[in-house]
């Protein structure tokens, strides 16, 4: 028992230590430190020119323990040990931090369950735009008034209930009126029945009714043009002939009017986005010299998309010259895809990109400020279906927890030679790789680019060296090799020959 309790003990004091060590290597890891080319390190306290290329004003606030709750709540969007700036040398220049990954590890983004706290967003993952709408004066009313989208946009649940009803309501009402009908012409007292009709030579407005069933029946097979032939109208009743016009025609109203919601609900162009792929990551690199933000679109299906487009929009917050602050103000983000606009020839997947320039509004975010933005990119894929016509729309969105900095998408079409034709392989649609990226914002970084090409063009500049043209040689005897110097005198003048 003693040994049991040591060894309890002993247990509790290595998981004490344990996590006392991960808390100080993760304030460690934080540690914002800048690189030069020779490998020295500089304290973020240090005074230098080039302080503007460290990313250390987010990073100041951020949690050293990656489990705490606080921790938990900011976006994990690069790996454990991203902070480690490592030195990139540039012509023996200071270069900006670059993200270089050491370790293959995933991110704690990819782990599992590291998204089970929902973000607060707009536009959810599936597409599904998330809006509460409370306090509509007459809204029944108002959503009556088109009841067809509103059966069309309904549940099926609820479509299937409100035909069912129509139905059973519809076939109750008719066999309510046929039961009044009978009734007034006196077609249900004992003496006028069907047993009793040849003996008295009655003739009643419906053969064969006996009782509200036998009207209920019979309103079945008028409605829907069964006719099993038991029971008819008779023309001794005007009303009975009416109604049963009446019937007719609204029985195929209902069924049109049911054939038409169903048709709708299975045709809807919302079924085709669930065939039109979103990344579940957007990834932030360079491509060409610029930070870009890309992120990857697809379509599943061989019906392709025609016209298709792909838009984004930011949705931040932002607060006016005049101190209005606009919660969700929307900006849009240019996107391009390879050398060709938005507008997509969609036959493969393709990595829609988004240059992270003067114009853009993330030109002056970095890294760490990523980790303190409260943002979301909403994604819009639209185009016409090929096999319908219909105009379809997908979405989707990113939040800052969702964008991966310092990642570029995998490669994922090839040509197969064996089938002859180009295979698209989808597992891959996901995968990412880990590249070199800078850490400072697209601003700080084109300025540190422009700082080191007028560097460089100062230093490559080569002197101006005035050259006196030679004279030319002339051919001499050996005893003229050592020319004697002759002066003259002319007019008081004295002229020396060489």
């Amino acid at each position: 028992m003693g040994n049991l309790i040591q060894q309890k003990f002993h247990i509790t004091i290595i998981k004490r230590l344990t996590r006392r060590f991960e808390h100080d290597r993760g304030s460690r890891d934080r540690d914002i430190i800048a690189c030069d080319a020779s490998g020295g390190t500089r304290a973020p306290g240090d005074d230098g020119a080039d302080d503007r290329l460290r990313v250390s004003s987010a990073h100041d606030t951020m949690h050293a323990d990656p489990e705490s709750p606080a921790s938990r709540e900011e976006a994990h969007l690069l790996p454990d040990d991203w902070l480690k700036i490592k030195t990139v040398p540039g012509n023996g220049n200071l270069s900006p931090g670059v993200y270089y990954p050491t370790v293959s590890k995933r991110s704690r983004s990819h782990r599992h369950g590291a998204s089970r706290r929902t973000r607060r967003r707009a536009i959810l993952k599936n597409g599904e735009c998330n809006i509460l709408k409370s306090r509509i004066s007459q809204r029944r009313l108002r959503f009556l008034q088109d009841m067809f989208t509103t059966l069309v946009d309904a549940q099926w649940r609820w479509t299937l209930l409100v035909f069912t009803l129509s139905f059973i309501l519809s076939w109750l009402g008719f066999a309510l009126i046929w039961w009044l009908i009978a009734f007034t012409h006196g077609d249900l007292e004992p003496d006028h029945l069907p047993p009793m009709q040849e003996s008295t030579n009655w003739k009643p407005c419906v053969f064969n009714i006996f009782d509200f069933t036998s009207c209920f029946l019979f309103s079945i097979e008028t409605q829907h043009t069964i006719g099993y032939g038991a029971r008819t109208t008779t023309e001794e009743c005007p009303e009975a002939i009416f109604i049963m016009c009446l019937q007719s025609i609204v029985g195929v109203m209902i069924q049109a009017f049911m054939v038409g919601i169903v048709f709708a609900k299975m045709t809807r162009p919302k079924h085709r986005t669930q065939t039109l792929l979103f990344s579940k990551y957007a990834v932030i690199c360079q491509r060409d010299g610029e930070l870009c933000l890309m992120f990857r679109v697809g379509d599943l299906r061989k019906s392709h998309i025609i016209g298709a487009s792909v838009r984004a929009q930011l949705i931040r917050s932002r607060t006016t010259k005049e101190g209005e602050l606009l919660s969700h103000y929307q900006t849009e983000l240019e996107l391009h895809a390879d050398g060709c606009d938005s507008n997509l020839f969609f036959i493969w997947p393709i990595t829609m990109v988004h240059r992270i320039n003067a114009d853009s509004p993330f030109y002056g975010v970095s890294a760490a400020d990523i980790l303190q933005e409260k943002f979301e990119i909403v994604v819009i894929l639209e185009g016409t279906i090929e096999s319908t016509g219909q105009t379809t729309q997908a979405r989707s969105s990113y939040t800052t927890s969702e964008l991966m900095w310092g990642h570029r998408f995998v490669p994922l079409v090839t040509y197969n030679r064996e089938r002859q034709g180009y295979e698209v392989d989808y597992s891959k649609f996901e995968e990412t790789t880990q590249v070199d990226t800078p850490l400072c914002s697209a601003k700080e970084l084109d300025e540190f680019y422009g700082n080191q090409a007028d560097r460089r063009s100062i230093e490559s500049t080569e002197q101006v060296v005035l050259k006196l043209p030679e004279r030319p040689q002339r051919t001499t005897t050996p005893a003229a090799e050592n020319p004697t110097p002759k002066a003259e005198q002319k007019n008081g003048d004295y002229t020396v020959t060489l």
